[in-house]
């Protein structure tokens, strides 16, 4: 019986699979990617052969983490150690991909034995040395996807490479990537005499609690681990399923509110059907199992569908890219488990409240039913025309048609506030320095990646029009005891820029080992001045506490350039240069001559200079991502709803159409209907938007990282998409409103 219900209204059916499918499809796409992520760098650990791994604490990811290389010879000389290798790992772009691992390694590292060289020739050999150009060994799943061969030229962040042979080691991860000599790595990361990690290999394994010991007292700035207790510490891993289980969650909450509008619909148009079956003596569990169930089957079928959308995805993606080693991406039974389990858990949710109404309808009242909006008499408000009585007479549907425009676009809105929010903090940050003109590296994909060389800065210094020149340093640590980011800043104390930051408490920045605190981190870790910090093992002294316009600036600290150098393992390197020029208006020549005379930076006005980032791509294009599955989702749902609106009024229609309306005028009655809804829906998700910006803000140790921006072009975005999802959901319900014939429809049961 639940299955026939189903197939007699097939289009509700199928665009509610569609619905829950296409989240399910985000879930286990999305959820692919992480896991390939966490399988490729369990694989590439383990496959190291290495008994411990000595690293940076607390680091964010691998790509972050920086060891003086010098250490390595320390730890070769220790009587329990056999083998030390160095490996550097970081991200560049190389030509369409932002993202592309590389690798760095010394000539003599025994962790090079398992890239298997099936083409060309090996990373060190006499012919790769004497070929033209820096070698580099190039991975087969990105030598297939780049559609690159032995001899070809890849350009990597600005610099060639020369293709000298294609490796395999069976992980998707490492075959995804480019491994280069340990120089050439440093080089290119800018991480000068810096490596990411030191695998170790012990002469006994009995002799590893003696040697963790003698690192411990020798190093206690640094962490030493078992391979696997290293790959769990990555923190990469749990941002990427956070960002994934958000995406496939907003689409399951957009899916399931219009599942539970489609139960609802289903038991109103059943009302008599159900009066029926509660007269020849069906219970009310009974009923409530039968509603239940259906919802249950729709969400199993979307399930179904989301397995094999997904699947789709998966392909897509392995073909087309190797970021984050996708082409490792695969359906697993874990992944299959935790789709089914949202859905049928989804299914119970969406259908309860329908399947309870069922539950109590009498009998008598039932079978008196004659449709409408609820069975009781028809409701109508003072005011309004024909499409605004429609909507109040049905308003269970309305309302929770309202909710699924409403989360589509009140998530969209949010998410564009707090990214505008983000970037608007960088302007301000340069705005707020009193600086005309801002300046990274050239050829990146992320600024977090700029590396530029401090003999630039003081070369442009030199130049008549520029006054000061003051190089940034951003990075990251974790905070072991809450989870939450610390943001470190590194300035040069005795430069122009550092003065933006308004003491409150204490002294200003004044040598190394020293740092000054954000207000809003002070009091979330109860420290003040004179006491120490510890951040990756690396111990500050609080000289003072600051305040700051840019919320997340107070969400961490300030100490020199030289420590966050050190701290980032970039020495003389920056992030950054803030450029403040003696004549403002000289700002705009300045800009282009520095662009032109050092063509590996790039410079821009400090108003301009957000807009140019190489972030600003990124965020869009995981904007546009979200958004195309929010709308989608979104749009079948107002589709659907539109679709049971025309159904259940057909005979409404049919008397308009006898009375001589136009299909004309009955297309524009729906098409009414729809608009209004799209604009109530944009109201709805304007304040959805405005409570999960106020929600977000006071979020601990990473509220002051997402202060909204809202600016009247965001809230008119918000009400012209929710504008056109009421549209897209509206057309095709119009169009076959609008084919119906008179006599047809009148006679419609």
């Amino acid at each position: 019986m639940i299955f026939k219900n189903l197939l007699r209204r097939k289009a509700r059916t199928l665009l509610t699979i569609l619905g829950i499918g296409i989240g399910v499809g985000a879930i286990i796409g999305l959820g692919a990617l992480t896991n390939g992520l966490e399988a490729g760098y369990n694989a590439m650990l383990s496959g190291s052969e290495a008994d411990l791994v000595l690293s940076q604490p607390n680091a964010f990811d691998i790509s972050l983490s920086s060891v003086d290389e010098a250490v390595g010879e320390e730890l070769k000389n220790m009587p329990e150690v056999s083998e030390v290798s160095g490996m550097l790992q970081g991200w560049t772009q190389a030509g369409n991909e932002p993202f592309f691992f590389v690798f760095g390694y010394p000539e003599n590292s025994f962790v090079l034995g398992r890239f298997q060289v099936i083409e060309g020739e090996s990373l060190f050999s006499r012919e790769a040395r004497l070929g033209h150009g820096k070698p580099l060994l190039l991975g087969s799943a990105a030598a297939e996807v780049m559609d690159k061969s032995v001899g070809d030229t890849m350009r990597l962040t600005g610099s060639s490479y020369r293709v000298v042979g294609i490796y395999q080691t069976g992980d998707a991860f490492e075959d995804s990537g480019a491994v280069l000599s340990l120089e050439d790595a440093q080089d290119l990361i800018g991480k000068p005499r810096q490596v990411s990690l030191f695998y170790i290999q012990l002469k006994e394994a009995r002799l590893r609690e003696r040697f963790i010991t003698r690192v411990e007292r020798k190093y206690p700035d640094l962490s030493i681990s078992g391979v696997a207790e290293f790959a769990d510490q990555q923190l990469m891993e749990d941002m990427l399923r956070g960002y994934v289980w958000f995406i496939g969650g907003l689409a399951i909450v957009i899916g399931g509110v219009g599942m539970m509008n489609s139960q609802l619909m289903s038991v109103f148009e059943r009302t008599r059907e159900i009066g029926v079956l509660r007269a020849v003596g069906w219970g009310r569990r009974r009923v409530l199992w039968l509603i239940l169930g259906e919802a249950i089957a729709v969400c199993l079928a979307g399930g179904l569908f989301g397995v094999g959308l997904g699947y789709l995805i998966i392909s897509t993606i392995s073909k087309r890219t190797v970021f984050m080693g996708a082409s490792n991406m695969h359906i697993t039974a874990d992944l299959l488990f935790q789709a089914f389990l949202v859905v049928v858990v989804m299914g119970l949710l969406a259908g309860l409240y329908p399947a309870w109404r069922a539950a109590r309808l009498m009998p008598v009242e039932a079978l008196r039913y004659e449709g409408g909006s609820g069975g009781g008499r028809a409701r109508r408000l003072p005011f309004g025309g024909m499409a605004v009585q429609s909507l109040w007479q049905r308003s269970i549907r309305t309302l929770l048609t309202l909710g699924v425009i409403g989360i589509t676009v009140g998530s969209i809105m949010a998410l564009e506030g707090i990214l505008r929010g983000m970037f608007d903090s960088v302007t301000d940050m340069a705005l707020g320095a009193d600086v005309q003109i801002m300046i990274r590296q050239s050829d990146i994909s992320d600024t977090e990646l700029s590396a530029i060389d401090e003999r630039v800065g003081e070369k442009i210094g030199a130049l008549s029009e520029v006054e000061s020149v003051s190089g940034i340093i951003f990075t990251a640590a974790m905070l072991p005891d809450s989870g939450g980011f610390f943001v470190l800043q590194g300035y040069a104390p005795n430069e122009y820029a550092i003065r933006r930051f308004k003491i409150v408490e204490g002294e200003r920045l004044a040598s190394n080992h020293q740092i000054i605190l954000g207000k809003t981190m002070a009091e979330a870790l109860k420290k003040e001045v004179g006491q120490a910090i510890e951040l990756s093992g690396t111990r500050y002294r609080i000289v003072g506490i600051f305040e700051s316009t840019i919320g997340w600036e107070e969400l961490g600290g300030v100490v020199t350039l030289r420590d966050a150098q050190l701290f980032a393992g970039r020495p003389h390197k920056v992030n950054m240069f803030a450029v403040r020029v003696r004549d403002g208006a000289d700002a705009a020549a300045v800009v282009a001559g520095i662009n032109d005379q050092y063509p590996e930076v790039h410079a821009a006005l400090s108003g301009d200079f957000v807009e140019q980032m190489p972030d600003m791509r990124t965020s869009g294009a995981m904007m546009n991502g979200i958004s195309f599955i929010a709308i989608l989702v979104g749009g079948v749902g107002v589709l659907n709803t539109m679709l049971m609106a025309v159904f259940e009024r057909t005979r409404e229609i049919g008397v308009l159409r006898a009375l001589g309306w136009r299909s004309r005028a009955v297309l524009g009655m729906i098409l009414r209907e729809a608009l209004l809804l799209g604009v109530m829906g944009g109201i709805a998700g304007i304040v959805i938007a405005l409570g999960i910006g106020f929600l977000a803000n006071r979020a601990p140790f990473i509220g002051g990282m997402l202060e909204p921006s809202w600016e009247c072009d965001v809230f008119a975005r918000a009400i012209l998409v929710a504008m056109a999802l009421g549209l897209m959901g509206g057309l095709y319900p119009a169009y076959r409103a609008t084919r119906l014939q008179p006599v047809e429809a009148l006679r419609y049961e």
